[in-house]
């Protein structure tokens, strides 16, 4: 394995495993999913956006980019994941919105299919089969712990997960789009919808420790980690260690919070995963690293 590749990988492994107690943390906030999204994109979004001041070469450039059809989309894309995910946490089993978000890479197959015309293999098919019966099984547990519906987790994971492919499939063919800014700007709207449907006055309630640590460190950090791995490593790589979020963020929650999830929640997440890691070591194997 290439020098470059294997850092790539240590990278996004790191990214990964920093990204696992997210969820945690926002179940310890004690805060609901409009308050969480308020200070998750205040703060992501001032981080990103000082960092593309900081480090862009041109600044008036990146700013027209943004009114492209390509930059619409991925302030759209950042907007809609940011709003869609502590939603979903807060209103749902934690298990359920990571089962939904791990099908990024299937969304991302069906997508360059549509938006670009790539093949789309019979095992991308199957896989989407498999996947779309695990989470049929996962959602249909009745032991849910008292937060509220999985579909509704489910739903919202698959939002996070179609916005994350869309953004990555838009930022393929566009590689013009400034990804800070774009980011920066989509997580400062949904941050000002957090406020605004929240209001000022209730924005501290809640353990405001908790939300910080993932407003100001796990986001920045992991998302970072991972949008570099990219660099060096396939994403198929990088899709397959997201995967790690799916496994060990419900684990986190249940040994932070006591919420577990029910036999037949593990037995569709299992199938997900599984099915999920057997198509991205395919496509791996198949795609040089």
């Amino acid at each position: 394995m290439p020098q470059n590749s294997r850092f790539g990988l240590v990278l996004a492994l790191f990214g990964a495993l920093v990204l696992t107690p997210d969820a945690m943390f926002l179940r310890w906030s004690g805060m609901d999913g409009f308050q969480m999204l308020g200070w998750r994109g205040l703060c992501m979004g001032v981080i990103f956006t000082a960092i593309w001041a900081a480090s862009s070469k041109n600044h008036r450039a990146d700013i027209a980019m943004l009114g492209s059809g390509a930059g619409l989309i991925v302030i759209g894309c950042q907007y809609f994941n940011a709003l869609l995910f502590p939603v979903g946490i807060g209103g749902a089993p934690v298990a359920s919105v990571l089962l939904g978000i791990a099908t990024v890479p299937i969304w991302a197959a069906v997508l360059s299919r549509v938006l670009h015309g790539e093949r789309t293999s019979r095992a991308t098919w199957i896989t989407i089969g498999l996947v779309t019966l695990g989470i049929a099984i996962a959602v249909s547990d009745s032991n849910e712990g008292g937060h509220g519906s999985a579909s509704f987790g489910a739903l919202c994971g698959l939002g996070v997960a179609l916005c994350l492919a869309l953004s990555f499939a838009t930022l393929r063919h566009a590689p013009r789009v400034p990804l800070l800014l774009a980011i920066g700007v989509g997580a400062l709207l949904a941050g000002s919808t957090g406020w605004t449907v929240t209001g000022p006055d209730r924005m501290t309630d809640g353990a405001m420790w908790a939300i910080l640590v993932t407003a100001c460190f796990i986001l920045p950090v992991s998302f970072f980690s991972l949008s570099q791995a990219s660099r060096f490593t396939s994403a198929a790589n990088v899709s397959l260690l997201l995967l790690l979020e799916t496994v060990l963020g419900p684990v986190w929650v249940w040994l932070g919070t006591g919420e577990a999830p029910g036999p037949l929640m593990l037995a569709g997440g299992a199938l997900v995963v599984g099915s999920l890691a057997l198509y991205l070591l395919r496509m791996t194997r198949s795609d040089p690293i």
